[in-house]
C-alpha cells in the first residue's frame, strides 16, 4: 500500500520548498509514503507527543507526523528543527 502525504496548504508549500532546495528530500518523502514507519528514521513519539511519528528530512529538518492507515495517509502535524519537539 502506498500512503499520501496530506497537509495544511502552508505545510505542503514547506515540502515543496525543500524539494527544491534539496533533492534528496523528494525521494525520502517517497520511500516514506512506502513504508511511513521504517523510512527517513522513522520513529514513533513518547510523552505528549504519544501516538505520533516523526522523521529526519535533513540533518536538521524534522517531520512530525501522524499515520492513518484505514485511508493509507501521513498527515503532516509540522516540520521544523529539533523545537518541534517543545
Amino acid at each position: 500500500m502506498t500512503y499520501e502525504i496530506v497537509g495544511t496548504k502552508k505545510k505542503v508549500n514547506q515540502l515543496d520548498a525543500l524539494k527544491e532546495i534539496r533533492k534528496d528530500v523528494e525521494d525520502k518523502l517517497r520511500r516514506l509514503t512506502e513504508d511511513p514507519r521504517r523510512e527517513s528514521g522513522a520513529h514513533m513519539l513518547k510523552g505528549r507527543l504519544h501516538g505520533l511519528w516523526s522523521c529526519w528530512l535533513t540533518s536538521k529538518i524534522r517531520m512530525i507526523y501522524e499515520i492513518d492507515d484505514e485511508q493509507a495517509l501521513i498527515k503532516i502535524v509540522t516540520i521544523g528543527g529539533h523545537e518541534v519537539y517543545d
